[in-house]
């Protein structure tokens, strides 16, 4: 995990958790400014927009899940295992899913219906998982079929976060997981490999 060390850091930090509770549009300077407990000119001292913030979450989420991707390809020794680490996400952050969504795609969508000229910048959180994802896919021999499958994958897998937020269901988001796991054993070529 990222380190936040300094008061901009803080503020990033508190950006990304409130424009993803609440949204991008509903979120003001004063609360982040009220979250952090600093005053306003403390606040616009580092930004002076709040879409500068935005890029600054959108750089502080790609080096997070730069991060992370990182961390499952050294933890996990088959490409499998490495794809069943972003499935079980889903299981790992159940309750913030069910409550605000997917970070990534709930920023996505938001962007896109506010037309917001940062959605090249968010989109590129997508691009990352499926560049990932694709070459797991590679690595279990999928070949040309890789990128599609990259995508299927991140696609399920925002599926499965839009319809656990809808119905709020533990239930449901856990049988959704499961036949992923199970799609992702049917394309590994042999049973150790499966997740």
């Amino acid at each position: 995990m990222l380190a936040i060390t300094d008061t901009r850091d803080r503020i990033i930090a508190t950006a990304d958790a409130l424009f993803y509770a609440r949204g991008y549009a509903a979120t003001s300077f004063m609360d982040i400014a009220q979250a952090l407990g600093i005053s306003r000119g403390n606040f616009y001292y580092y930004f002076k927009t709040k879409d500068e913030i935005l890029g600054a979450v959108i750089e502080f989420r790609l080096a997070r899940t730069r991060a992370l991707l990182d961390a499952w390809s050294q933890e996990e020794g088959n490409p499998a295992a490495r794809v069943g680490r972003f499935i079980q996400m889903l299981i790992d952050n159940q309750a913030p899913i069910m409550a605000y969504g997917c970070p990534v795609g709930t920023l996505c969508a938001e962007l896109a219906k506010l037309d917001h000229p940062a959605q090249p910048q968010a989109r590129a959180l997508f691009t990352l998982f499926r560049d990932w994802l694709r070459a797991q896919f590679d690595a279990l021999g999928q070949g040309a079929r890789a990128d599609a499958l990259a995508l299927h994958a991140l696609m399920r897998s925002q599926g499965i976060a839009t319809l656990a937020t809808a119905f709020r269901d533990p239930v449901l988001l856990g049988q959704e997981v499961a036949a992923l796991r199970a799609w992702l054993d049917d394309l590994s070529p042999n049973p150790e490999a499966r997740v």
